[in-house]
């Protein structure tokens, strides 16, 4: 019944939903054809529901980042942001491919990726929401109801698994439905073109988030598999995939006014959230986030000063705390003048007031999402516990002898009750975690990241605190010292800086560690019972949740539909489409053009970081040699453009699309006023930030001379 009324609903909306908002499912498409064709797809609309077809079969993820085949080679564009953990992993002080950037001129000179680096294509989406809900009584809650949809998750997925595809279940709308998606996993992925820094992050921090934008965020990266065409780890005897769909490229761009699409994985959109959710995230989680960042941020940063080579094995980190930064300033901003919470409010009382009027079974909905509050303020008693355990857990060696004692402890199990995280499907993950660390941590900054955040935990109210933390560093006030003086102690004690070592006792078994004399270990052994204790209140929660959450989904779907109004899910990273057309926008007075173009990159250039222009794409750009690149619409040499798609992260690195199905451009980030649009979407402000194609082949073909991966991709000299 469920799924009934949700896909009854979608379909019945999908007809009064903007063009411009909305993360639409495939299988939602067709329903909203009509839209499509008159915003100007000239594409079969049904041609975007097959994932297996020339279009959605060219369109992959890597995890955390979309990216696209545009070659039969299994040549793979994505963001530069999105390959800059590649660019970081392959780079040293003395050869600092982040600043140099890098291009393989033959398959042989391509380099490996970080062991968990994948290439994720979607084959299947499926509805499984009775095959996880359907026998479980409506009333039942906590851990009951929790364990319940775990093990029928674990179920389908060890069903729907075989070597090389990987499967997982989707929640959408907070339990409404359940989506099973099965994908084809590429576990050898390789570096193959990525533009330097001063080109691939021109503006930096500064220009983040902001329009007018010159960025020219893109890098190649290639798929390989086995020779018999199987899902191998990376080898030398491997070749490139062959991919059966692969995105053409549009050379020519588009112009002002243009249909466009991004079909990607946009991560995560708060749009159904409560008022008091949104009240949270404004006076707790985004400013307690920021201050933690802003410390994180001052140690690294201030190591990376001394030394070179700190700064390498930390550059992907800061570029992402940066963003996160920046990004949950613009969220505090665009909330407040959004007055959020009162509109969320407003929304909320006339919902109540709709299902009192509809009486029956509706009315019963409104006592739900009351106990659902009840949920909340549960998990917001324990709020600075948790993040403070999380910040903890960021840390390279808690996070190594977590993993350590963790799975060693799941593997005594039979793998169907292992942890989901600790199954033996995803052992792989967890070992490229381990061995990776030697190029992403720093012992010495890990140290005293560490003691900072074990600083900020003995500060925790006395009901917060965990008597295994407590046992280790004392209860009541410790001082700053003594904290620094325990956590030195826990690493003059431990091999697992090294990576030998770590990988040595990801094999050991649970007994070995139990009786190992290394202080992480032996930590992280002492704390186990508190962390699992804590792991089984946070899963209580979560099955009353799961119980609570989709009653109020179903009656806020139902009142959009009597309103009228656009029902699409959350983003969940989950593959979506979203449509519109290229242009700008009018705030406060100012008219924003849709497009930016080569004379601004020359008129910000400064010289030094983040505006420091390669001399040779100066040059280039004074003397205006811009060649089949210029559009004649402009004039000029495009290089990033404003459409009003909606996206959010996660559509990093997504193709942009045009009206047929073309490549002109890649989704890299949204302008100010859409940094919010996570939980008020503005038809009328917000916008998404493409580098044009027409930028990328010339920096390709003009400055760093890419012409082998130009010929790949059928683009003519």
């Amino acid at each position: 019944m469920r799924r009934i009324l949700f896909t009854a609903v979608v379909c019945a909306l999908a007809g009064a939903a903007h063009a411009d908002e909305g993360m639409w499912q495939p299988a939602q498409l067709p329903s909203i054809a009509g839209q499509l064709k008159e915003r100007g797809l000239e594409l079969d609309p049904s041609q975007l529901t097959d994932l297996a077809g020339p279009t959605m079969g060219a369109i992959v993820s890597l995890g955390f980042c979309t990216a696209s085949f545009v070659s039969p080679q299994g040549l793979v564009v994505t963001n530069h942001h999105c390959a800059y953990g590649a660019i970081q992993y392959n780079s040293t002080a003395e050869r600092n491919l982040i600043e140099q950037g890098f291009l393989a001129k033959s398959i042989a000179e391509e380099l490996p990726g970080d062991p968990n680096l994948r290439v994720y294509v979607t084959e299947e989406i499926r509805d499984v929401t009775r095959e996880i809900v359907g026998k479980i009584k409506p009333d039942v809650g906590g851990l009951a109801r929790y364990d319940a949809i775990d093990a029928a998750e674990k179920a389908l997925v060890k069903k729907c698994e075989k070597p090389g595809i990987r499967c997982d279940v989707y929640n959408f709308h907070g339990g409404y439905s359940f989506q099973l998606v099965r994908q084809r996993e590429i576990k050898d992925v390789r570096l193959v073109y990525a533009p330097p820094d001063a080109i691939g992050k021109f503006g930096g921090d500064v220009d983040n988030w902001m329009w007018p934008r010159h960025t020219g965020d893109f890098s190649f990266l290639r798929a390989y598999v086995a020779k018999d065409g199987s899902s191998k780890p990376y080898s030398k005897d491997n070749v490139p995939y062959k991919p059966k769909h692969f995105l053409p490229v549009n050379a020519d761009g588009v112009n002002a006014g243009d249909y466009v699409m991004v079909t990607g994985y946009p991560g995560r959109t708060n749009r159904y959230r409560l008022a008091e959710e949104t009240n949270d995230a404004i006076a707790w989680s985004y400013p307690t986030n920021i201050a933690w960042y802003t410390e994180i941020l001052d140690i690294v940063n201030a190591a990376g000063a001394k030394d070179p080579g700190v700064a390498v094995k930390y550059a992907s980190a800061v570029a992402s705390y940066n963003n996160y930064l920046k990004n949950f300033r613009g969220q505090l901003e665009g909330l407040a003048k959004a007055d959020a919470v009162v509109y969320k409010t407003a929304k909320e009382k006339a919902l109540t007031d709709w299902l009192a009027q509809a009486g029956g079974t509706n009315a019963a909905l409104a006592g739900d999402i009351d106990a659902l509050r009840g949920v909340l303020a549960r998990q917001r008693a324990t709020r600075d516990r948790d993040l403070t355990l999380g910040y903890l857990a960021r840390t390279g060696l808690y996070s190594a002898a977590y993993t350590i004692y963790r799975t060693a402890s799941e593997r005594t199990k039979p793998d169907m009750q292992r942890e989901a995280g600790f199954q033996q499907r995803d052992e792989a993950k967890l070992e490229g975690n381990l061995k990776q660390l030697e190029r992403r941590m720093d012992p010495k900054v890990d140290q005293q990241l560490l003691t900072r955040f074990a600083q900020h935990y003995v500060k925790l109210p006395a009901a917060q605190r965990v008597a295994g933390l407590d046992a280790w560093l004392g209860t009541g006030e410790v001082a700053d010292d003594a904290v620094a003086q325990k956590v030195a102690a826990l690493y003059a004690g431990t091999k697992l800086t090294d990576t030998t070592e770590r990988l040595t006792w990801f094999k050991a078994s649970k007994k070995d560690v139990e009786a190992s004399n290394d202080t992480a270990l032996r930590f992280m052994v002492a704390l186990m019972p508190d962390l699992l204790a804590l792991e089984r209140a946070k899963k209580e929660r979560q099955g009353d949740e799961l119980r609570l959450r989709p009653r109020f989904m179903q009656a806020m779907i139902a009142y959009n539909q009597a309103q009228g109004q656009p029902v699409y899910p959350d983003a969940n990273s989950s593959l979506r489409v979203t449509f519109g057309k290229v242009q700008g926008f009018k705030k406060d007075g100012v008219e924003f053009l849709p497009f930016t173009t080569g004379e601004g990159i020359v008129a910000k250039t400064t010289g030094e970081d983040p505006f420091n222009t390669p001399k040779s794409e100066y040059d280039a750009l004074k003397s205006r040699d811009y060649g089949r690149y210029a559009a004649k619409s402009i004039g000029t040499l495009p290089v990033n453009f404003l459409a009003d798609l909606d996206i959010t992260g996660g559509n990093s690195g997504s193709p942009t699309l045009d009206a047929k199905g073309r490549l002109v451009g890649l989704a890299f980030d949204g302008n100010w006023d859409s940094v919010s649009a996570d939980w008020i979407f503005d038809k009328g402000l917000t916008r998404s930030i493409q580098v044009d194609v027409r930028y990328m082949l010339w920096i390709m073909d003009k400055i760093d001379h890419a012409r082998n991966l130009l010929d790949e991709m059928g683009v003519a000299p």
